[in-house]
């Protein structure tokens, strides 16, 4: 995506620039403008806006305190510019608009509206000092420049953090021309490899081990130039390719070849000989355009520009989660370009009917939108990308009483995050009960693009490619709670196209992938183009598959029986939940009746599922584990004939009116109504269908 404006430059007490504001009429309410020759003393009118959003929200509570909001709510509109944010916008219960009469803070129509969780560095001199210059790579010595931050005011310098599997926290972060640069590391692209893991006598093994110090052989010369540096990370992937972690070095020993980490840093794994990592925040290593160091002793950053430093703003992040909006309902933000700032840029606990539309929101360290509680929020229209971890994340919904929270995600484009943790950072999750993901465009995601548990989630009308090629044993859309039970249910994934998905160095992934006695979700109508294997059922009961396509995917599907194998552990966690839950009584018992005498019924074993009139062409059609075949069906299915397409998949995936697959039941997908759809409520319009 293209940003549709410049920077015009930075003001006031919560640094917000913007041009003089339109205000709407009666129509709409009551309107505060806020505009760049503004004053916080003026009344926010068209003549005499406001100059911070502060002020506006003041303004807001001041006149809820006086009586009823108007009759079509407030607006808030704000003219282009930037809004660089020395602290969190934070709204609470008192800040909320009614049903009737909803709060809008939007940017003015046709207006670029920056809000930056950052702040701009300047003053930059070339490094002079011969102590950093011997510590950096010749070739980088007269590239490098050097800024003072807390000369800038900028005093929290937190670095990485929360450093367990899967997820850590970047803290502060450097941005230059609206892109993240890289913290220095080796190597600059790819891994290092453990060319052996050590035992705890000092021993070469080659498996698998796990000694406190984590100590092993490295044949790289580079890590004798580490020795004597501090607060280096080593970010690897240990054990599993499904499972990273960052553990902060302790120990070079370059004649010996061996590094250990800190003792008691908690590498859950272990590690084992072959697996891959790098190292980071190494000031020897900041050789390559892109590259940065931050010293938290003196404060200095340094930087080697991709480009001239007065072709852009540099930008480091500050602030923490940049919208907080507690217990807030009937608020929408609508047309902001958000970026550069810690944490996430929304974050929703509680409340009612928030709306994030329109937005675009990129450069942060978590996640774009976090949504955890209350009912009927939504992310409808918004361009997300480069961060850190994940999307949007949606939460809500009571499990024990099947209470739906109604929360959506509608018509986005996430695309190139997960850029600081690859795996399990999904661009899209969907947790607890009754949320739906819908009409969205993901690709160019390293590992899952749609994670859900709980029940009754709805994944519809997406289109997904380019994911899962950071790991395998991993789908595209894929089951992601801590432990998947057989009271998980309830599941629609239906008219989706998932495509190019191929897995970690090729050996393979998932389209659907419904992991460890996973169970109840209908699987339908989803078009599987080119996927390494389109659907897994990984020992669950009443998955029902029917009226997919698959085409020139490596498999259709794997179904097996784990749950009668190596993973019958599921069993004990999975008795005690349907036992918490209540499941013989409403709601559960008229929910899901099915469940009522699951544990006299083989419970482990894979009932109930059900392949029936999809089509396998151009590709092979499946496997089903010996023990999982008497459980299955199988029925009406297409499989090695040609289906008859009007024209070429994947241009064209209609079906020609004599196509045998018809004849078997098979109803026309309507694949004209997947991914993003063009509205006043999408931040940008075209959406490249093939991604960035």
């Amino acid at each position: 995506m293209t940003d549709r404006s410049p920077w015009l430059g930075v003001l006031g007490t919560v640094g917000l620039v913007a041009a003089t504001c339109f205000c709407a009429g009666a129509a709409r309410g009551e309107t505060y403008c806020v505009g760049r020759d503004g004053s916080d003393a003026n009344p926010g009118t068209k003549a005499k806006p406001f100059a911070s959003l502060e002020r506006a929200r003041d303004e807001i509570r001041r006149r809820r305190a006086g009586g009823a909001l108007p009759a079509g709510g407030v607006t808030v509109e704000v003219g282009g510019g930037v809004y660089e944010l020395s602290r969190p916008f934070e709204l609470t219960a008192g800040d909320s608009g009614a049903e009737k009469a909803p709060i809008v803070y939007r940017a003015r129509e046709g207006e670029t509206v920056k809000v930056v969780g950052g702040r701009v560095v300047t003053g930059w001199k070339q490094v002079t000092d011969e102590a950093i210059l011997k510590r950096l790579d010749p070739s980088a010595r007269d590239k490098v420049w050097q800024a003072d931050l807390k000369a800038l005011g900028v005093t929290d310098l937190t670095g990485i953090g929360k450093a367990g599997v899967y997820q850590s926290d970047p803290g502060i972060e450097l941005f230059f021309q609206d892109r993240p640069m890289t913290l220095a590391r080796y190597p600059n692209t790819g891994y290092m490899h453990i060319a052996s893991a050590l035992d705890a006598s000092g021993a070469r093994n080659a498996g698998r081990v796990s000694t406190p110090d984590g100590k092993f052989v490295c044949d790289d010369p580079r890590i004798s130039r580490w020795a004597g540096e501090k607060g280096i990370w080593l970010h690897g992937f240990w054990v599993w390719d499904w499972a990273d972690q960052r553990i902060p070095l302790g120990d070079v020993d370059a004649g010996a070849h061996t590094i250990s980490f800190v003792p008691g840093a908690g590498h859950t794994y272990g590690i084992k000989t072959g697996q891959w990592f790098y190292a980071e925040n190494v000031l020897p290593e900041l050789d390559s355009p892109g590259e940065w160091y931050l010293d938290r002793d003196t404060s200095i950053l340094y930087f080697w520009p991709p480009a001239s430093l007065s072709s852009g703003q540099a930008v480091v992040s500050v602030v923490r989660d940049v919208f907080q909006l507690n217990d807030v309902s009937n608020v929408t933000l609508r047309g902001l370009l958000i970026e550069a700032g810690r944490g996430s840029a929304v974050v929703v606990k509680g409340g009612g009917n928030v709306r994030v539309v329109a937005c675009t929101i990129r450069n942060m360290g978590n996640w774009a939108v976090r949504v955890h509680g209350g009912t009927k929020h939504g992310v409808v229209g918004c361009d997300v990308y480069q961060t850190g971890q994940g999307g949007i994340h949606i939460e809500g919904g009571d499990r024990k009483t099947l209470t739906p929270a109604g929360h959506y995600a509608d018509n986005n484009h996430i695309h190139h995050t997960a850029r600081w943790d690859p795996v399990y950072q999904q661009a899209i999750a969907l947790f607890g009960v009754g949320n739906r993901a819908t009409h969205n465009l993901i690709d160019h995601v390293p590992h899952v693009a749609i994670g859900f548990s709980g029940n009754d989630q709805i994944i519809e009308y997406n289109e997904i490619h380019t994911a899962v090629f950071q790991s395998n044993d991993a789908g595209a859309v894929y089951t992601s709670p801590p432990d998947e039970t057989w009271s998980m249910r309830g599941h629609k994934i239906r008219y989706n196209y998932l495509h190019n998905i191929h897995g970690f160095k090729g050996k393979g992934c998932l389209g659907v992938y419904l992991d460890d006695c996973f169970s109840s979700a209908e699987i339908s109508g989803n078009i599987f183009y080119d996927v390494a294997t389109a659907i897994l059922i990984g020992g669950g009961r009443d998955n029902i598959m029917t009226n997919n396509m698959f085409i020139k995917c490596g498999r259709a599907f794997s179904i097996d029986a784990r749950g009668l194998g190596w993973a019958k552990g599921v069993g004990v966690f999975a008795t005690k939940e349907l036992a918490d839950l209540n499941y013989k009584q409403p709601p559960w018992s008229v929910r899901y009746p099915e469940l009522l005498n699951i544990l006299e019924d083989e419970p482990l074993a894979p009932k109930g599922n059900v392949m029936a009139r999809n089509i396998c062409w151009g590709g092979e059609w499946g496997s089903t584990q010996d023990t999982a075949k008497p459980y299955v069906k199988f029925a009406d299915n297409l499989i090695g004939v040609d289906p008859r397409f009007v024209g070429k998949p994947p241009g064209d995936f209609r079906l020609a009116g004599d196509s045998p697959a018809l004849k078997l039941g098979f109803r026309p997908i309507p694949f004209e109504k997947i991914g993003v759809y063009r509205s006043e409520d999408r931040a940008s319009w075209p959406v490249a269908r093939g991604g960035d």
